[in-house]
């Protein structure tokens, strides 16, 4: 590496303290230093620099001692932090439109401190503030600078108590009316109330509301946005008309006030209809430059598709920080050994290595993976600003939602099922609140059911994998798409036709070998799933029972299966251009292929039932190869965990500081507790004048 980029370096990542960990960071076969230059550059890692340095040098961000903060208390606390978030103005306008990706960064380092805090000033700055700027026009612009002032405070206010998933289905309304040229806003009932709306509880003063739009003499015109102001922002008493509170506790994230609201014969303004879908003239006639209505409705929702992507994102940031916690808690904690008299670091264990290094790989794979959608999310987002209306940002609209619909579950399921492997890989340490990994299991659980429930979304992913090899049969079409994530279907009879033939060991241990597994397997299931439904459908199934009969084991597997092969691709690409230094070359192709063949692994089954895989050799090399690279790559683990983990303030975490000193911190922080010696608090009822129950004299 050249000398500047090694001083950019020594200044941007300085060293580790010395301590149980070096043993490991010495047995590296690169420098973590290169490869953190390499994945983020240094503009980026000066940010994330800037971000933690802000919060753990501001008093307001200091972690509160003795156990989790009564709810109030957190949600008054959090919505401080988020103001102070604005005062140390980490990120300006201009830099979150020029860089998106810094947007990304500023709202991942915040969740690694704590997500109640990134998700309020997300929900507030990026989805509430994100729906207004692509879902309005320059009318609604003036909002913008108010939100970034905190003069305003939004929300996203969708979902409803009875409908969530099926936004066709939502029930609030908007009636325009002529006369004085202004919406009315209503909630038929309270099965109509906005519900689980992040920051509508206690904070917000305006929102983003969806609702049913009714023109007179022209019926409804289907779900369109309204900016509605619901509190007064001096107050923050209601206002008149709307109904709003607090849902209460929930399971996580509970420094973030979810709300309800309802809205009884609201007014707001004509202009306050977020018009880029479709507007209303002052007369009451409905325009909109859609012709077609489900490409309408497509824009209507187009924050979704956003907000899904970013969800992958949070969902990544969890596995990363659980598997910094495991892995170095790992390579630390002592058990048992060759003789009596030496214990070995449980991270030697092959069975650790397989629980753990999988993981590990998939939050870089997922990593990368993410970032590079959020980029095309951005496209897509500007060529509507730029009002393209070509068939070819329509179809790379489509191809988006289809990944979106299928990575939300795939991050979100991979993180949860990661924690909890983290958390039971550090045994009983893993089990005590300090160390964070109930935390992060609690704060990540949402996120499988938030912006649409996982195993619905991945019907949208296989309906429109399904759309494009009817359009194939029937004329003929090609199979290619804007982010070619579809092309390899152009050779789908040929691909059918593949089988598993890989000569060696050696030959298995690249990420080439999972990929064209995945192209065969992704074929497979087109099939499978398109003779199913056609075999429903021939049955006397309508085409809503026959979607319906075809999800389990057919079309939930192909989204599921064509997401991981996204994933795959792009991480073998990027580990494989030539670019890449040549000292990171070995480490970052081991992390590829792991990743690729540890899911495919999870897929055997089918690959031996379609006749890809035969005989036991096949499914013996998949597996030998797994550990083979765990094995390779278990002396690089605590590099490539220093690579992806916060600074220790962040992480908090005793068992995952970075010095290594497991018990040396583990043993402070709980004498720091300040109650680890108190006599219980309620032992004084019991005093020696009052019976014992279960004594002689004892009444029952």
């Amino acid at each position: 590496m050249a000398s500047s980029s090694e001083g950019s370096g020594d200044a941007l990542l300085p060293d580790f303290p010395r301590g149980p960990l070096q043993a490991y960071r010495a047995r590296a076969s690169f420098s973590w230093k290169e490869l953190a230059l390499f994945l983020e550059g240094e503009d980026m890692l000066r940010l994330k620099k800037t971000i933690f340095s802000a919060l753990e040098d501001d008093p307001l961000f200091a972690r509160p001692g003795g156990g989790d903060l009564p709810m109030e208390k957190y949600r008054e606390l959090n919505f401080l932090r988020c103001r102070r978030v604005f005062e140390h103005d980490l990120l300006r306008v201009e830099d979150m439109l020029q860089s998106p990706l810094k947007v990304w960064a500023l709202v991942n380092c915040l969740g690694m401190y704590d997500w109640s805090l990134a998700a309020k000033f997300f929900l507030n700055v990026l989805v509430f503030g994100s729906a207004i700027y692509n879902s309005g026009s320059e009318r609604h612009f003036k909002y913008i600078p108010k939100i970034f002032s905190m003069e305003i405070f939004g929300c996203f206010a969708l979902t409803e108590l009875s409908h969530g998933t099926n936004t066709k289905a939502i029930r609030t309304t908007a009636h325009y009316d002529p006369t004085t040229e202004e919406f009315i806003i209503h909630s038929p009932d309270f099965e109509a109330a906005k519900f689980w709306v992040g920051n509508m509880g206690k904070t917000a003063t305006h929102a983003v509301v969806f609702a049913q739009l009714h023109t007179p003499g022209g019926g409804c015109h289907g779900l369109h946005a309204f900016v509605v102001q619901i509190r007064d922002p001096k107050t923050l008493l209601p206002m008149p008309g709307v109904m709003v509170g607090d849902i209460g506790k929930k399971l996580g994230q509970n420094g973030l006030d979810n709300g309800f609201a309802m809205f009884h014969q609201v007014r707001i303004p004509r202009q306050d209809l977020l018009n880029r879908a479709g507007d209303v003239t002052p007369e009451g006639t409905y325009v909109t430059p859609f012709k077609d209505d489900r490409q309408r409705f497509r824009m209507s929702l187009a924050s979704l598709s956003s907000s899904r992507v970013s969800i992958v994102g949070m969902s990544v940031v969890n596995l990363k920080l659980a598997v910094s916690i495991a892995i170095r808690f790992s390579a630390t904690r002592r058990q048992f050994g060759p003789t009596d008299k030496e214990e070995i670091p449980v991270l030697e264990y092959q069975m650790q290595q397989w629980r753990l290094l999988p993981y590990l790989a998939a939050a870089y794979a997922l990593d990368h993976f993410s970032k590079s959608l959020f980029l095309d999310m951005v496209e897509l987002q500007q060529g509507r600003l730029g009002k393209d209306a070509s068939a070819g940002q329509a179809e790379l609209g489509r191809e988006i939602h289809a990944l979106a619909s299928a990575s939300k579950p795939l991050a979100s399921w991979t993180a949860q099922r990661g924690i909890q492997e983290c958390r039971e890989a550090c045994g009983g340490h893993g089990y005590l609140a300090m160390n964070r990994l109930g935390h992060l299991r609690d704060d990540n659980d949402p996120n499988c059911t938030y912006e649409g429930d996982n195993n619905v979304l991945l019907q949208q992913t296989s309906n429109y994998l399904l759309s494009l090899l009817a359009r194939r049969a029937q004329g003929g079409a090609h199979c290619k798409s804007r982010l070619k994530t579809v092309d390899f279907l152009e050779a789908y009879p040929d691909i059918l036709g593949q089988r598993f033939e890989v000569p060696s060991l050696e030959d298995c241990l690249d990420s080439s070998v999972p990929l064209a597994a995945y192209e065969w397997l992704v074929c497979y299931l087109l099939r499978e799933s398109d003779q199913k439904l056609n075999q429903e459908k021939r049955s006397g199934s309508n085409d809503f029972e026959a979607r319906n009969n075809c999800q389990v084991y057919y079309c939930r597997s192909l989204a599921l299966a064509f997401l991981e092969l996204t994933v795959v691709r792009r991480f073998h690409e990027h580990t494989h251009q030539p670019s890449v230094p040549p000292p990171l070359r070995a480490v970052l192709r081991r992390l590829s292929a792991l990743y690729g063949l540890w899911s495919l692994s999870q897929h055997t089954a089918l690959l031996y039932r379609g006749g890809y895989f035969s005989g036991e050799q096949a499914g013996k090399m998949i597996e030998t190869a797994i550990l083979d690279l765990c094995s390779q790559l278990k002396d690089d683990a605590v590099a490539l965990v220093d690579v992806i983990a916060p600074p220790d303030f962040v992480l908090d975490s005793p068992i995952g500081r970075a010095d290594g000193e497991l018990y040396k911190n583990l043993w402070g922080t709980v004498l720091q507790e300040g109650k680890a010696l108190e006599r219980a608090s309620w032992w004084p009822q019991f005093s020696a004048n009052k019976p014992v129950i279960g004594s002689s004299k004892s009444k029952l």
